[in-house]
């Protein structure tokens, strides 16, 4: 079992790294999360998760690479999902960070999980109610600094009205949510009209 590869890292695309460990190069799936953790980089460590398909015409041995071990344990927990396989979960930590993922599943935002690419609302559920007490206990929570209970400071009427108008204006849905609680976290009683006037001054 390969716990971690550490190396010069010699190719590096937003899906793949090369990293020349001894002169030997391992290429690994990485993460949007991954990738601009460790751009610009010229030596890197990534914590490893191996996948080893077996049957049919060609096995295959798949590597996986993590900037930390926090998101090597969410991505494990994601494929223990039934109906999330590896690229879903690798979707997943691409659009959303592990701490704010972990807010996301302790507070039940399903929304937000719909926001991704492949995830639909029977997935999102499911993924809410297997690991909302797994993220508490697997200790990740602890470790990003995460509550296990909902914000209440957030209007999520408000929230949802004003991610859905910079939705409707062309801005992705989960990039758009986490700037729009951001907001409403430090200023609760803005109306939506000013929440999506400060959420265009710095969304990207």
């Amino acid at each position: 079992m390969i716990e971690y590869i550490r190396g010069e890292l010699a190719e590096l695309t937003p899906t793949l790294a090369v990293i020349d460990a001894c002169g030997v190069g391992y290429g690994l799936n990485i993460s949007l999360t991954t990738y601009s953790a460790i751009q610009g980089k010229k030596d890197v460590k990534l914590y490893v998760h191996e996948v080893l398909t077996a049957g049919g015409r060609d096995d295959s041995f798949v590597l996986f690479g993590f900037s930390s071990k926090q998101e090597r344990e969410l991505y494990r927990l994601l494929i223990s999902v039934s109906g999330v396989g590896s690229n879903t979960a690798r979707m997943i930590l691409s659009t959303i960070s592990p701490t704010e993922l972990c807010n996301v599943i302790a507070s039940g935002d399903e929304k937000m999980l719909k926001a991704v690419k492949g995830i639909g609302l029977r997935t999102a559920q499911r993924i809410i109610v297997d690991l909302k007490d797994k993220i508490v206990s697997s200790g990740i929570a602890d470790e990003l600094h995460v509550s296990n209970a909902p914000s209440s400071a957030v209007n999520n009427e408000v929230k949802d009205e004003a991610v859905g108008a910079l939705t409707m204006l062309g801005f992705s849905p989960a990039p758009s949510a986490k700037v729009v609680t951001a907001i409403l976290t430090e200023q609760p009683e803005l109306p939506v009209e000013q929440v999506v006037k400060l959420a265009l001054k710095q969304i990207k």
